[in-house]
């Protein structure tokens, strides 16, 4: 295929792309509306390796929605009071309200991913984390909350490759942290700290949904049309609102024995 040719065939697919998300869109302010009217209580979890497109896929999801009904929450590190406290404590305020939507981009389960492999808690803070997450989130959704949980996942090379361009755009240095520079390195020690947490935090009333994002733009697409189906709205178009399974699929012992999570 010559240069021209490959131009002209990228701007198809962004121009599809461009199309398709601006259909989702549509589709998720039509969500949106239903939850205010109806005082629902909505919160998304955005979990994955380092540089998996959670930003990208958050962007796009909060674009066209409400400021005031909409909060996208991304806590830095715990301070001194924060480690001293209930761990919990620190993302019980920014749970939503009546009416709200809330996107974590990075949440509680920081515990089950960073903070073990990095050495940031103890064995027995770890343990009772996992312990402690499903009845909590239980609790949560008895009180009203519906809560979503996504795992962006990617394979070794993509994410190497997208932490060397973050190194490289100026326009990117703000993503730029200390903990990218190990995250290839302790690649095998991620890939078991999540493999537990999917066993161990995975239920029937709060599953991890697992999205293989090394392609940014089907990841987002079908993150939205997954996000479109689960959440309650009798006007949304039905027919978008389908995912790719093979792109987003609730967690099980199936699918992980299947290969489908990236090693």
């Amino acid at each position: 295929m010559s240069k021209d040719a490959d131009k002209n065939s990228d701007l198809n697919n962004r121009e599809a792309y461009a199309a398709a998300l601006h259909d989702l869109q549509v589709e998720l302010v039509k969500v949106q509306k239903h939850t205010i009217k109806h005082g629902h209580k909505v919160l998304v979890i955005f979990e994955g390796r380092d540089a998996s497109g959670k930003d990208g896929a958050i962007k796009r999801i909060v674009k066209h929605l409400s400021p005031r009904e909409t909060r996208v929450v991304a806590l830095g590190k715990p301070s001194d009071h924060d480690r001293a406290s209930w761990y919990f404590r620190r993302y019980t305020r920014y749970l939503p309200a009546s009416q709200e939507m809330v996107l974590f981009n990075r949440s509680w389960y920081n515990r089950a991913g960073v903070e073990p492999v990095m050495g940031f808690c103890t064995d027995s803070e770890y343990e009772s984390f996992l312990q402690d997450v499903i009845p909590f989130e239980h609790m949560l959704i008895a009180s009203g909350i519906q809560i979503l949980k996504y795992y962006l996942d990617i394979s070794k090379s993509e994410q190497k490759k997208r932490l060397r361009n973050r190194q490289d755009d100026p326009l990117k240095q703000w993503k730029v942290s200390p903990i990218d520079a190990v995250s290839v390195k302790h690649w095998d020690a991620y890939t078991e700290a999540r493999d537990r947490m999917f066993v161990r935090t995975s239920s029937p009333l709060s599953p991890w949904i697992v999205v293989r994002a090394d392609d940014k733009r089907l990841a987002r697409l079908n993150v939205i049309r997954d996000l479109i189906s689960r959440l309650a709205c009798p006007q949304t178009n039905k027919h978008l609102a389908v995912p790719d399974p093979a792109i987003v699929f609730p967690y099980d012992e199936a699918n992980a024995n299947a290969g489908l999570l990236a090693t």
